[in-house]
């Protein structure tokens, strides 16, 4: 983390601390639906990703999905805690994961939502780089892709309430914000090698759940990470990428009912 910033973030509640990584494109705001139910029973830290929300700009420093665990550890050392779960969503996850393999010490529980720690395909990861260098060139997202994502991230059980919020933030995003954070952490992203190996390394209890409609992170992802964990899976019913806001009381439930097996209260 630089150390001259830390990244936004919300911290309420009290209990044993559980981290919770949003989506790219998205603040801590999307996990608004869970956080007043965990809250109950959790200290419930929430930061925004670099770039994201409330956040400084992505460092330069940072240069990989190891690099972004880093930093969110040492946020856990600059809040003074030291045992925690991980939550994840999308790329809440894939750092996740990466956090819980470098302080298996310190990673008690780990769910992962929406995520997938395999390398994108050719074909995939041909299409993101097109999309992030158009909008870097651009510095903007024009419409027709502020569209396309949203039909990405959401699946047709979305609230408008939800679809609306998404199309006036892609679209309020600045052209420094983009070309400085959101688009080389795209890259960051989609440009990943394969973590799968990752996997492996991890120790604390797991869970994977995975949108039934999910279009970027398929549930056949979401089953083999399962499978490379050798933990339970669930598929989130009426739900796509951003399965949490789609599915809010099922998500809430199966957070709940993992972590109060597997930490410590």
């Amino acid at each position: 983390m630089n150390k001259n910033s830390i990244m936004s973030f919300t911290d309420v509640g009290s209990g044993f601390p559980v981290l919770l990584g949003h989506s790219y494109l998205f603040d801590s705001t999307m996990w608004s639906p869970q956080i007043a139910l965990l809250s109950e029973g959790f200290r419930v830290i929430v930061p925004d990703l670099w770039g994201h929300g409330h956040s400084p700009t992505l460092p330069s420093s940072v240069m990989s999905l190891t690099d972004l665990a880093y930093d969110f550890l040492a946020l856990m050392d600059h809040l003074g805690i030291h045992e925690f779960a991980v939550v994840g969503l999308s790329v809440g996850g894939m750092w996740g994961a990466e956090l819980a393999a470098l302080a298996p010490d310190r990673v008690k529980s780990l769910m992962l939502f929406d995520t997938y720690l395999g390398e994108e395909t050719t074909e995939a990861k041909d299409n993101y780089f097109s999309m992030l260098n158009a909008v870097a060139a651009a510095g903007v997202i024009p419409p027709s892709l502020v569209k396309y994502m949203i039909s990405q991230f959401y699946s047709e059980f979305s609230s408008g309430k939800d679809r609306t919020e998404l199309e006036t933030h892609l679209s309020s995003l600045t052209a420094e914000n983009l070309r400085e954070s959101i688009v080389p952490l795209g890259k960051l992203i989609f440009g990943r090698p394969d973590r799968m190996s990752v996997l492996d390394r991890i120790t604390c209890p797991v869970f994977v759940a995975t949108g039934e409609l999910d279009q970027p992170r398929p549930v056949s992802e979401g089953q083999a990470m399962a499978d490379r964990l050798k933990c339970d899976f669930s598929v989130i019913p009426h739900a796509g990428h951003i399965s949490n806001r789609e599915q809010p009381q099922f998500v809430t439930d199966l957070i709940n009912s993992f972590l109060k097996v597997s930490v410590k209260r």
